[in-house]
């Protein structure tokens, strides 16, 4: 048996490293530079990176504050007291509708939404932030607006600005106008 000198066997009869004072080899997938993978290049792969970063980000505030992130989604979407149809809500929250719907259950046992019938179409179920609602949220997206400022910052006033009319631009051309029934 042939061992490399900073290697010595061990009672259980496995050959073991002794430190030579250099880094071990890489071990498991090389390091991929940025730029140099499909991803680091494609749209979507940006957003939801940038997305889930930043959001993170701010999910550890909410939670802090003792409110679950999908329930602090669904706050932030509703703050302003218009009524919005379930499903939009979904749509905007990024959730499947029926998993929505068990949320705002339990938001309106606590008193910070509640469900409406449309006026033009019965089926169709609308939810609002009650005032205990928007109290509930007010510091929150207080700490957000910050959170997004110091997200910012570094672009600049113009290129934030750009930067917000164009993912606009993107989700209204791509299947979805953002914001409350009409």
């Amino acid at each position: 048996m042939h061992l490399h000198r900073s290697t010595r066997v061990g009672v259980e009869g496995r050959a073991k490293r002794r430190p030579t004072g250099k880094a071990p080899p890489a071990r498991g997938p090389q390091r991929v530079a940025r730029g140099a993978r499909f991803v680091d290049a494609y749209l979507p792969a940006l957003l939801a990176q940038a997305s889930h970063l930043i959001s993170s980000e701010f999910h550890v505030v909410a939670r802090a504050a003792g409110v679950p992130v999908a329930e602090w989604r669904i706050l932030a979407t509703l703050t302003g007291g218009q009524a919005w149809p379930v499903g939009q809500l979904a749509d905007t929250v990024i959730a499947p509708q029926p998993t929505v719907t068990r949320q705002l259950q339990r938001m309106e046992k606590k008193g910070v939404v509640e469900r409406l019938a449309d006026d033009s179409d019965r089926r169709l179920a609308l939810v609002r932030i009650t005032p205990a609602g928007e109290a509930m949220a007010a510091d929150l997206v207080r700490l957000a607006r910050l959170h997004e400022q110091r997200v910012l910052k570094p672009l600049g006033s113009e290129r934030a600005a750009l930067l917000k009319q164009v993912l606009r631009e993107l989700i209204e051309g791509h299947g979805r106008l953002a914001g409350p029934a009409a």
